[in-house]
């Protein structure tokens, strides 16, 4: 079965660089494992989703920065609220569940446990 991945840039994909300001004046530096976690999900043919909180004002910038260190995506969602996210989905009839979040270490990256979600 195919699986969608929702997925956050800053922090988890990219280094946190404490707020908009330093996004638009430093280079993006890549998380550890980020590539290869991506390109394993995209292999699987996953549906990748990305989100950030960056206003969509930044949107050119954004994608910049991930074409500039090889992130490739499905869609990005921008404007998220800062707060907690949640994803609600229903359940099949035979009771697999079909939705699971993940929470990284900020700027730490993916491990290979990653690689088989």
């Amino acid at each position: 079965m195919n699986k969608t991945i929702f997925c956050d840039i800053d922090g988890t994909l990219l280094k946190h660089q404490g707020g908009l300001y330093p996004i638009t004046q430093n280079k993006p530096e890549l998380l550890p494992n980020v590539i290869d976690t991506i390109s394993t999900w995209k292999e699987k043919d996953y549906k990748i989703i990305l989100t950030t909180g960056r206003p969509e004002s930044m949107r050119k910038l954004t994608v910049e920065h991930l074409d500039s260190v090889g992130i490739f995506y499905d869609i990005l969602i921008m404007g998220l609220p800062r707060g907690e996210r949640i994803i609600v989905n229903d359940s099949k009839p035979d009771g697999t569940k079909t939705a699971t979040a993940i929470n990284l270490v900020r700027n730490k990256g993916f491990t290979e446990e990653h690689f088989l979600i």
